[in-house]
């Protein structure tokens, strides 16, 4: 982790193998990055210029997804997966800014998110913020796990956050299935945000930036607005606009947004039907 020039080790975390979340830290210019965390995301930026634009164009999403579903959806409860190390807007801020008692339960699997969870678990006085670590891979362990159960009550409508993640999971991991599992422990009324890379807008740099992460050895792979569409969002009701480039999903002020081609990335809302 940076202080000052050097890194400073922190236990049970091996800073010889990038991460993804420290890699999304370091290109949201954040400082819970390591060595081989900033070396391996500069080289995937010779591939991938417009890398920063799009982790902040996901950033963003996020925080505008969450606040239609807070504001406008009146949801209470969110479960965050993927989390990420905490930034600016993390989900319980938006979500509580609007409504105080809401609930939200992050998950990730970086231990060095688990050492910062406390910047994620301030709350209101009347709402509630929790911490699990887990893998999305295992998503009966997150849905079962005694604070997720102990903080959400799944008798009411979730908002289940899949943000930036499900590329890090590759085909034989069965995505769709994870979603599909993690979906059918929500109660009807609940809510999927999501968002995904993809290359059809620019296939070469995208498929060069995936290059250099698995160089690296982390998993990633890209997949079509459509494939992700159906990956996620089939048999729900999507809110409107639908699938589209992050940064075209309910934008805020009048423009210019960033092009598709800068994005590369795909996020949608939808509604698990009653």
């Amino acid at each position: 982790m940076v202080s000052g020039s050097e890194d400073i080790a922190v236990p049970g975390i091996d800073i010889t193998r990038p991460h993804s979340a420290r890699m999304y830290d370091y290109l949201l210019g954040g400082k819970d990055h390591f060595a081989v965390d900033r070396d391996t995301a500069e080289r995937a930026l010779q591939s991938w210029p417009t890398g920063r634009i799009s982790v902040r164009e996901n950033r963003q999403f996020l925080g505008r997804a969450v606040q239609y579903l807070a504001g406008e959806k009146n949801v209470r409860q969110f479960l965050d997966i993927g989390t990420g190390l905490p930034s600016a807007n993390n989900t319980h801020e938006v979500a509580q800014a609007i409504a105080p008692e809401a609930r939200v339960v992050y998950t990730d699997n970086d231990p060095l998110v688990l050492a910062h969870a406390r910047a994620l678990l301030t709350s209101s006085p009347v709402g509630r913020t929790a911490y699990i670590e887990a893998d999305l891979r295992e998503p009966e362990r997150i849905i079962a796990h005694p604070v997720v159960r102990e903080t959400l009550d799944f008798g009411q409508p979730v908002a289940l956050i899949l943000v930036a993640v499900l590329h890090f999971i590759a085909d034989e991991d069965d995505p769709a299935g994870i979603v599909n599992t993690l979906l059918a422990a929500l109660p009807p009324g609940s809510y999927l945000a999501a968002s995904h890379l993809t290359a059809e807008h620019d296939p070469e740099v995208v498929h060069g930036m995936e290059r250099v992460y698995r160089e690296g050895g982390v998993t990633v792979q890209s997949r079509n607005a459509s494939d992700f569409g159906r990956m996620c969002f089939s048999g729900l009701e999507l809110m409107s606009p639908g699938v589209v480039p992050v940064a075209e999903w309910r934008p805020e002020g009048i423009g210019p947004y960033a092009k598709p081609g800068e994005v590369n990335c795909s996020g949608g809302v939808a509604r698990k039907r009653d």
